[in-house]
This record gives structure tokens, sequence and C-alpha cells, in this order.
């Protein structure tokens, strides 16, 4: 039976203790944890120890492996110590440099033939050129000066001399398109080495060490695993939300699909890997903020100091001499007082099952999956959720004569929503993109939909009055009344929001009064003042009619304006 093996695990920087044998774990990445920032990795290795002690190395860790992040455990059928865990920094090891020098030859090696090659086909080219123009000077034969007098005349085989001027052509012009194909060939090879030689530099220069203490009390295989923290690593959910209005008979429904895209630049590839997304942020701080106290005092100029005497050095430097050198005890004593460099570090750079917590949620992905280091995104559904949402309709027709549709949903206990983009679909019509902000278990919220053409709105001035009452103390007035109508023409009832405002006094001496026949059901709306609103339910074919108005009051002495209509 296999037992885990608990040990103190302390980590120290810099080197390990004295060990009998080392021991080189061949590791993989088995699973990644990823945060909305950061990600915990974890890697295993089975490892074959003598009895004995040991010192068990894992040398391929990432650069950017948090130090104090990392720990180690163990598995083994026998008996099995671990012991110190050290962990160091260290650059490419003179093995991989020699790796990476002997490809560079290879490469540099194979460049240089195939230019070789290429000048052999150049020439090629060249010769079949000089060729074509020989042959084509047998054209000219006719063309010879006349001979001397009393010289015979020559007998030119003319049939001959046609038939290998086509032959020699043809044979020349397919040798020069054979050697115009290998240059093409050979100049796209090039190209290709010529890239692999400038990216053979590798990807990352440096990477983390982990040196684990093991003792044994006899031979066993083990199975270790190391976890350790990266920052550069993240997820972000996106969501697409399918609203189906539903009809007479049938009530609507929403359905809202949990998305994630993964990014890493961790300098490790993560192949094949059992991947969780958490929505925990162990970035974002684990305790409240600290206040300090507020006192109030009178203010007090402070007195501007007199200037003092100017020392007998500063005296010498002003008429021109060096000042005299400080005394050893005060060198030893600015010396001591100076600054410490500071430290400088290297700059870093299938639907999930869902395990809910009281405090986060954990997607597990399904199967395995690869995410590439080089920052690309990798998309993975998550979760679907199907509400049965309140539909209802909200108008501001003092600015906008439409309604906009909202589904109103209850969000699931336990599964909390961090904030993200969503992708609204309407009845299978795409309406536009949204923005969902984080929402904790049990919330309520509203999606909008767009515009609802199937709620008419319209708004109108009813009557507009301005004067001046009072006799002796005279004020002015203006009146302002609206009207506003709403129809529903859904086959359905639905809940209807009516917003509109009325003026706020900023002075006692202007007075701002209610008047019409339908009082609003909210004032404030959201803690907007002036901002009121009626909400009602209309049934299918339903009208209503809103009639409602205000009037302000101010000195006649003076004028207002308005702000913010």
């Amino acid at each position: 039976m296999r037992t885990p093996i608990a040990a103190a695990v302390v980590l120290l920087a810099g080197g390990s203790g004295a060990a009998a044998e080392t021991v080189a774990a061949t590791s993989r990445i088995d699973a990644v944890t990823v945060f909305p920032s950061g990600a915990e990795v974890v890697r295993t290795a089975r490892v074959t120890i003598a009895k004995g002690e040991h010192t068990v190395v894992f040398a391929n860790l990432p650069a950017e492996a948090v130090a104090s992040s990392i720990r180690v455990d163990g598995k083994s059928a026998q008996p099995m110590e671990l012991g110190a865990v050290d962990s160091r920094r260290l650059y490419l090891s003179e093995q991989e440099s020699a790796k990476t020098e002997a490809e560079r030859k290879r490469l540099e090696a194979e460049i240089e033939t195939f230019e070789d090659q290429r000048r052999i086909a150049e020439a090629r080219i060249a010769a079949a050129d000089v060729q074509k123009s020989l042959v084509a000077n047998l054209a000219n034969l006719p063309n010879r000066p006349p001979l001397p007098a009393g010289a015979a005349p020559a007998r030119d085989d003319w049939a001959s001399i046609l038939a290998l001027m086509g032959t020699s052509l043809r044979d020349i012009a397919k040798a020069r398109i054979d050697a115009e194909v290998e240059m093409r060939t050979l100049d796209r090879r090039l190209t290709d080495l010529r890239n692999e030689l400038t990216s053979l530099a590798p990807s990352q220069e440096e990477r983390t060490e982990v040196k684990i203490a093991v003792k044994a009390e006899q031979s066993l295989e083990a199975d270790l695993t190391v976890r350790y923290q990266v920052a550069s690593a993240s997820w972000s959910p996106s969501y697409d939300a399918r609203l189906a209005t539903g009809s007479k008979t049938k009530g609507p429904a929403l359905e809202l699909t949990r998305r994630a895209t993964i990014t890493q630049q961790t300098g490790e590839a993560w192949e094949d890997v059992a991947i969780q997304l958490a929505t925990a942020r162990p970035t974002a701080g684990t305790a409240a903020p600290q206040l300090a106290t507020i006192s109030v005092d009178f203010f007090e100029p402070r007195p501007v100091p007199m200037a003092a005497p100017a020392s007998r050095a500063i005296r010498q430097m002003a008429d021109g001499a060096a000042p005299p050198p400080p005394a050893a005890e005060a060198v030893a004593a600015m010396d001591a007082a100076a600054p410490a460099a500071p430290v400088l570090r290297k700059a870093t750079r299938a639907l999930a099952e869902a395990e809910v917590a009281p405090f986060q949620t954990t997607y597990l992905v399904s199967g395995r999956a690869s995410v590439a280091t080089t920052g690309e995104p990798k998309s993975l559904d998550l979760k679907i959720d199907r509400f049965e949402p309140q539909l209802l309709a909200r108008t501001v027709p003092k600015r906008d004569a439409k309604a906009y549709l909202y589904a109103k949903v209850d969000v699931p206990r336990g599964s909390p929503m961090l904030p993200g983009p969503v992708a609204l679909f309407r009845d299978g019509t795409f309406v536009g993109n949204g923005q969902l902000p984080l929402l904790a278990g049990g919330e309520k919220h509203e999606l909008g939909f767009g515009a609802d053409d199937m709620v008419r709105v319209r708004h109108s001035i009813a009557e507009e009055k301005r004067g001046e009452t009072g006799l002796i103390s005279a004020s002015k007035t203006d009146e302002r009344n609206y009207r506003l109508s709403v129809k529903n023409m859904h086959e359905r009832s639905i809940e209807v929001s009516v917003l509109d405002q009325i003026p706020v006094s900023r002075q006692d001496e202007i007075k701002v009064e209610w008047i019409g026949r339908h009082q609003p059901t909210v004032r404030d709306v959201e803690d907007r003042r002036g901002v009121v609103a009626w909400d009602m339910k209309l049934e299918a074919d339903e009208e209503k009619v809103i009639e409602f108005g205000y009037r302000v009051i101010w000195p006649a002495a003076k004028s207002i304006t308005y702000s913010g209509r």
C-alpha cells in the first residue's frame, strides 16, 4: 500500500548540504491551477533512490518560479524521509550550450553546401545562355562575306544544320529551366535554414533549480511532487447570454454560457496537463487596510530659520581654496549613513466541472489541455447556467422614445461571476455586447438585450407657462406639464419602468413644486436626486398614460438657469 510521506520543508537560498549521490529527476507538468492573476504549477517525477542519503535535483523549473512558494511532497511504498529543500537561479548549463553550438555548426555547414549548389545552378544557367547564343549564330551562315576569287564555294547541308539547331535549342532550354527550378528550391531551403539559425538562441536562458535532500532506509521508487507559483499567467472570463423571449403560452428562458480565456508567458509550455481555474484572487490582498489617525489643529506658520554663519570650509571654497579633508571619523560616519545599493531583480516578463466552496469556485477543465508559453489565448467552456428570467422594459422617453428589454436573473449561490464581457443574443439574433460586473452568489442582476420594438413609447410637452405672482414680493414662475404613454404590444404581460426627472433646487429662495395627476412610485432612483420612476405592469395590448409636471418659483429680481436637462 502506497502511503504519503509527510516532511518538513525548509526553503533556503543557495547551496545544499552534502549528499552521497545526486539524482537527476526527469519531471513533467501534471496539473496547473490558474487564478485571475498568477498560477500554481504541479510537477511530478518518478525517481529510483538507493539506500542512504541523496540529493534529488529538479533543474527545469522556470526562472520566474517564486522561491518562497516552492513546496515538495512524495509517496513511496517504503519508508522515505524528505529533508531540506534548496532553490537557486542558474543559467543554461555547459552541456546545453554545447548542444546549441553543435546545432549552429550543423546549420552553417548545411547553408554552405546549399550555397555551393546554388552557384553551380547559376553557372548552368549562364552556360545555357552561351550555348543558345552560339546555336543562334548558325542562322547567320547565309550572310557570310563572299569568298575570294578562285575559291571553291562551300556546300552547306542546311537540312542537317536546321535539325541540329532545333534539337540543341530544345535541350538548352530544358537544361536552363531545370537549373532555374533547382535555384528556386535551393532559395527556399536557404531561407528556412537562415531563419532557423536566427532563432537558434534559447527562448529562456535562466532556470530555477530545486535540490531535495532524501533519506531512504532501502532502495525504493518514489513519486515526488514539486509545487510552485508563477506570476505571468492568468485567466479572464467572458459570457454568452442567449435569451428566448417566449410566446403567449411559453415563458422566457435565458442560457448563460461561462467561458474562460487562459494566457501564460511563464517560460514553460503546459503540455497535456490537468487545468483548474479558480475564482480566488491571491494577489488581491489578504487583510483589510489600516487607517491612520486624522487630527485637526490650528495652523501656525513655521518660523523662517535665520541663515547660519558660513563655516570656515565654505568660506575657503568661496575664496577659491579647497576645503580641508574630513577626518577619518567623519568619513566612516558618512559611509555608514550612505544608503545600501538596492538589490536588482530581473523583471518578469468541453464544460468544466465546478467545485463550489464557501469563498470560491474552482472549475475542473474536462480532460487535459495544452497552453503555449507565447501568450496566445486558450479559450475553454466552463459552465452553462439556465434561468427563468423576469422580463421588464425600461424607457427614458425624455431622452429616447424607445423601450429597452431587460432580463432579471438571480446569480446561483456559491457560484460568483467575475467581471467580463458578455455577448448578447435575443431569440437567436446577436444584439450587441455588454459587460458583467463582479456578482456574488445570490445577487440579482439585470441584463439588457437592446431595444424592444413591441413596447411603444411616446413623450410630449402638454403645457408650458411662465409668469409672475405676488404684489409686494413679486416672484417668477416656470411651469412644465408632460404626457407620457406606454403601450405593450407583446402577447404576454410585461413589467415596465418609465424614468424621467424634475429639477432640484440648490438655493432656499428657489422652490420646486410637484404638479400633475400621477405620482411616481420611486423618487431619487438609485440615490440620483430628481430622478423619478413609474413602475407598472402592462397586460397584452394595454396602454397607460402618465401625466406629471413641476413648477419652479423664484424671486423676480433674480434669474435662474437649468443644468443637466
